[in-house]
């Protein structure tokens, strides 16, 4: 198996490989994209035109070390960017989607048991997913500042070192956006548990 190194020098002139890279990472990318917007259409027209914009310029990335990701991090970050700029994202290159697979059609129950606890897991996901919703939305109101580096902090757990390379900034910086953002966050969270 060929070193990240190797990988990034033949994906330069090998469209096939830079499809290694693009397997490797698309899923933890896509997956900052969506919980940073909630929406899934939206989340993979921006994870394609990351991906899109990264085939076009693998030629300029220069290896120091780091892994690529933080490299696709960086558009996406950029990417997300122009989207709560402009509050509509329109891809500039990208042509066609990417087609995700069907579920299957039905269920077979084996038994009662195995319903009830179906229907247990499904309630607890759903739990998951509202509280989860809850902090998407009390996150998305902070300025994106604050935003970035509590998603790729926490939701990517990525290192301070990793976060910085991404935004391009210090690790101090990094640190203070994290605390000051953490701060705000609470006095949302504490304004909305008193609402409820």
């Amino acid at each position: 198996m060929p070193s990240e190194k190797e990988l990034i020098r033949l994906a330069k002139t090998n469209p096939k490989v830079f499809g290694e890279l693009y397997d490797a990472h698309y899923p933890r990318v896509f997956g900052y994209i969506y919980r940073s917007t909630g929406d899934h259409a939206l989340a993979g027209d921006i994870a394609a035109e990351t991906f899109l914009k990264a085939f076009v310029r693998i030629g300029t990335f220069r290896w120091r070390g780091i892994s690529i990701s933080s490299w696709f991090f960086r558009i996406a970050v950029n990417e997300l960017n122009q989207y709560y700029r402009k509050k509509n994202y329109s891809p500039e290159r990208l042509t066609e989607g990417f087609e995700g697979a069907n579920g299957a059609n039905g269920v077979d129950w084996p038994n009662r048991h195995a319903l009830r606890h179906e229907s247990n897991e499904i309630t607890r996901r759903i739990d998951e997913y509202q509280e989860f919703e809850h902090l998407r939305k009390l996150i998305s109101t902070l300025p994106p500042k604050y935003r970035q580096v509590i998603a790729l902090r926490f939701f990517e757990e990525m290192s301070i070192r990793d976060v910085g390379e991404i935004l391009g900034k210090k690790e101090g910086t990094v640190k203070s956006l994290l605390s000051r953002g953490l701060a705000k966050l609470k006095t949302k969270l504490t304004a909305t548990d008193h609402a409820l």
